[in-house]
C-alpha cells in the first residue's frame, strides 16, 4: 500500500480492469483501447520498453482535451500538469496541479503536446527529473501512439519537429 492509503496497481491490472468493462479492443501491438458509443471519450493503455526502462502509458482522449499518464517502471501517478494554448500570441501556459515544478519532465512534454495538437493537455508523469533521454523517448512514444490512433496527422511535407500537426 502506498503512502496515503492508495493501492498501486501494476499497468497490466489496469489494462485488465479496462478489458472487464466490455467495451475494449486489444490491438495487435498490445494496446488496449476503450471508447463510448458517441466517440466522445477514448481510453488507450500501452507499455513500451526503452533502454531497460519500462514505460506505461494511458491516454484519455476527450473532444477538445487529452489526458495522458506516463509511468516509469511503476504505476505511480507522479506529478500532474495542465497545459493550454494562450492567446493572442499562440504561446502555451503550463502549471503544476499536483507536485512537481516547471523544471520537471512532465511540464516540457505537456507544453510540446499542446504545440503539436492545439488542445488542452493534462499530463501525469513520474519520469525522473534529470533524465532527458528518457523524457524524449517517452514523448516520442506518446506522439507516435497518438498518430497511430489517428489523433494527430502530419500534413504532407510537414516537419514533425514543428507544430504543424493537425488534430
Amino acid at each position: 500500500m502506498a503512502p496515503g492509503g492508495l493501492v498501486e496497481e501494476p499497468s497490466a491490472d489496469v489494462v485488465e480492469a479496462v478489458g472487464r468493462l466490455g467495451i475494449s479492443s486489444n490491438g495487435d501491438d498490445g494496446t488496449t483501447t476503450s471508447s463510448n458509443d458517441d466517440g466522445g471519450v477514448e481510453l488507450t493503455c500501452f507499455t513500451e520498453v526503452s533502454d531497460d526502462v519500462t514505460l506505461h502509458f494511458q491516454i484519455i482522449r476527450l473532444q477538445k482535451q487529452i489526458y495522458a499518464w506516463i509511468g516509469c517502471n511503476s504505476a505511480k501517478f507522479g506529478h500532474l500538469y495542465a497545459a493550454a494554448p494562450t492567446r493572442p500570441n499562440n504561446a502555451v501556459s503550463v502549471t503544476n496541479i499536483l507536485g512537481g515544478g516547471s523544471d520537471n519532465a512532465g511540464s516540457g512534454i505537456a507544453r510540446r503536446l499542446v504545440l503539436k495538437t492545439g488542445l488542452n493537455v493534462i499530463l501525469a508523469c513520474n519520469i525522473p527529473k534529470n533524465s532527458p533521454m528518457l523524457e524524449a523517448d517517452a514523448e516520442k512514444m506518446l506522439v507516435r501512439k497518438l498518430i497511430n490512433l489517428g489523433k494527430l496527422h502530419q500534413p504532407p511535407g510537414g516537419d514533425p519537429k514543428h507544430h504543424s500537426w493537425i488534430v
